[in-house]
């Protein structure tokens, strides 16, 4: 992958992941209306305080991918939050899945870039 291009892609995943991190604790933007499905599930992960670990995962990330250290490793755990946002959603609220699946696919195309430092693990 072009390393230009690579880095616009680290970069706008970096502060995508940052912001809503971010907007986690300050609420700056709202959430809008739920489905009652919708509205129970995130409930729940607020009830538990796993939001909060989730806002501070992607803080990090985003902070990690920025500034190109650890990007590796915080791009591959950001991953399970960007799957878990585009199933969240998909199932539960699929008229807003638009930044999900951005989300996702910057996700995709970072862990791509990232492929040289995966061989061992995969080896």
């Amino acid at each position: 992958m072009n390393s230009k291009v690579f880095m616009v892609v680290r970069l706008l995943l970096g502060l995508f992941v940052l912001f809503f991190g971010l907007n986690k604790f300050f609420h700056f933007i709202g959430h809008g209306e739920m489905s009652a499905e919708a509205g129970a599930y995130f409930g729940a992960l607020v009830s538990v305080k796993l939001i909060t670990l989730v806002a501070i995962v992607e803080i990090v990330a985003g902070l990690a991918l920025i500034f190109n250290k650890f990007g590796a490793l915080l791009a591959l755990i950001l991953m399970s939050i960007s799957v878990n946002a585009a199933l969240f959603h998909a199932m539960l609220a699929p008229e807003s899945i638009a930044g999900a699946l951005i989300l996702l696919i910057l996700n995709i195309i970072v862990l791509y870039g990232y492929k040289d430092k995966y061989k061992d693990l995969l080896s």
